[in-house]
């Protein structure tokens, strides 16, 4: 799987994401702090991991800013994008099952190696449910992306 990871922090953490991420096989596109040269604003590379998905570059996203809410806020602002800011393993399977997220959100400042290792885990066992009501809540908010409700 292509993943594209942001980081606006050159942090141990972004780090060992980077790592365990290609431990587990997947190609890693990176952002930010994460690629000499880049941009490392939140603002910037979160959007720009973002697109990533958005565009089909990348299947899925990983962004980080230190609290994770500005990457998981500017992530959200590229239409397409559903991203879920995940503290924990079960926030983390329940942002895949129910929200069908395709950008993990982190914080640089509370994840911990062991907690990452969890919440990949679980993001990645996980995947969109079947169920009607959740994939109305899922189409419901892509028509929000393209700027139309629904009754």
């Amino acid at each position: 799987m292509r993943i594209a990871v942001s980081s606006d922090m050159d942090e141990p953490v972004a780090r060992l994401l980077v790592e365990e991420l290609r431990g587990r096989g997947h190609e890693v596109l990176p952002h930010g702090a994460l690629r000499p040269g880049a941009d490392a604003r939140w603002a910037v590379c979160s959007e720009r991991a973002a697109r990533e998905v958005a565009d089909g570059r990348a299947d899925q996203a990983v962004v980080c800013c230190w609290t994770g809410t500005g990457a998981s806020i500017a992530a959200n602002k590229v239409p397409g994008v559903r991203a879920a800011l995940c503290a924990d393993a079960y926030t983390a399977d329940g942002a895949r099952r129910w929200n069908d997220a395709n950008v993990l959100a982190l914080s640089l400042r509370l994840t911990s190696a062991p907690l990452l290792g969890e919440i990949l885990d679980a993001w990645f066992a996980g995947g969109p449910s079947e169920d009607a009501e959740d994939r109305d809540n899922v189409t419901r908010v892509e028509r929000l992306d393209r700027g139309r409700t629904a009754p």
